[in-house]
């Protein structure tokens, strides 16, 4: 199949560079990046002077002025080579968009350029220890002061990719009362006083994606450094996590194309009763169904980015396509561990850490329990 179909010229060309940056750069550099839970920062970089940090936003900001659904297909093509620096990616954009749509000027002046050269890496703060999918019920707390000059932040936040590495925080906090309506954004830099984190997360996968707790202990926030309204937090995380589902649906279409094509190159190579076992039906019956999830994968988050790019009410769908292409992940991945037989259980051959990485991929951006909730939802409603 055509992985460029429907593209534009100038999509094409951007996919070029990155397809050799991957095949050159990133993909060499994983297992190491991953045996050493190291976050790959130099490789972020390149990534922010090939222009690629802030694909969808404007170039009066160090944006490249590119379609959504540019920045998805850069993002799939990354996690087919190194998943955890792809999610590095998506995550920093998850971070960005909500100043870059709803904050003041004076304020995406002074971070979206540093975020756009990629020389400031950005974290996205929302879940809690307490509340991961009813994500509303946050107890993290801006106090404004009495001048109205500042917010004082106390509480914490669990499970934030970035935490300790990144240099900008976009971070949700309760200013008012219960609710969604009490909740705020705010943009929170590493090192101000009275930020701290937690211990490093030991995780099943993503090891070079550090991920910590964020405690805040007094913190105090100048009042300009507010991302739009008091009280219009929990709309801007929201429409943050519509655009991160199909970020989430990319790399999965990424990270899952990884794991057939190393399936495909493994059963040409091993042979079996005389020949190689690809040749067996059984076998191409597999990879069949592999490759048909995987190109529906695509093809879904990328119309969804097409219609996000138009303007389009893409909520829904972009639940679809996380739904879908996560499972679809753990699929592929689960059944590229089968073709290698009991090599596929080994640590020699790179499938059984894509399938780690794909089980968080059901997790993050709201589970795949709650994108189905999300579907039926607007199925009642419509």
């Amino acid at each position: 199949m055509d992985r460029d179909f429907g593209l534009t010229e100038d999509q094409r060309e951007i996919l070029a560079a990155v397809r050799e940056f991957v095949r050159e750069k990133a993909a060499p550099a994983a297992p190491g990046y991953e045996e050493k839970h190291e976050l790959p920062r130099d490789l972020f970089r390149r990534l922010g002077e090939m222009g690629l940090a802030g694909i969808p936003y404007d170039e009066r900001y160090g944006g490249a002025g590119q379609p959504f659904l540019t920045y998805l297909t850069v993002l799939e093509e990354v996690a087919s080579g190194f998943f955890s620096l792809a999610l590095t990616l998506s995550v920093h954009h998850l971070s960005a968009s909500g100043l870059h749509r709803f904050g003041s000027d004076s304020l995406k002046e002074k971070y979206l350029p540093r975020l756009c050269s990629g020389e400031w890496l950005g974290a996205y703060a929302l879940s809690e220890a307490s509340s991961g999918s009813d994500a509303a019920s946050l107890r993290t707390r801006a106090d404004r002061s009495g001048d109205g000059s500042s917010y004082r932040l106390t509480g914490s936040k669990r499970f934030i990719t970035h935490g300790g590495e990144a240099e900008y925080y976009l971070v949700m906090a309760r200013t008012g009362g219960e609710g969604p309506s009490g909740i705020s954004a705010f943009v929170i830099e590493r090192g101000w006083e009275g930020f701290d984190f937690g211990k490093l997360e030991e995780k099943m996968g993503w090891h070079a994606s550090p991920m910590r707790e964020l405690l805040f202990e007094g913190c105090q926030v100048p009042a300009e450094n507010l991302v739009g309204d008091e009280g219009e937090g929990f709309t801007i995380a929201l429409a943050g996590l519509d655009s991160g589902r199909l970020g989430i649906a990319a790399c999965s279409t990424g990270l899952a194309q990884a794991a057939f094509d190393a399936a495909v190159a493994f059963a040409r190579e091993r042979s079996q009763f005389g020949k190689p076992i690809i040749e067996f039906q059984g076998l191409q019956f597999m990879l069949a169904d592999m490759a048909t999830q995987i190109e529906a994968a695509r093809r879904l988050y990328r119309e969804v980015g097409r219609l996000r790019d138009a303007g389009g009410d893409y909520s829904q769908a972009a639940s679809m396509a996380k739904l879908f292409a996560s499972d679809t992940a753990m699929r592929v991945t689960t059944d590229a561990v089968q073709v290698h037989g009991g090599y596929g259980y080994m640590q020699e051959y790179p499938v059984e850490r894509y399938m780690r990485e794909a089980k968080a991929l059901q997790i993050v951006e709201g589970t795949n329990q709650i994108q189905r909730m999300v579907i039926g939802r607007r199925l009642a409603s419509s």
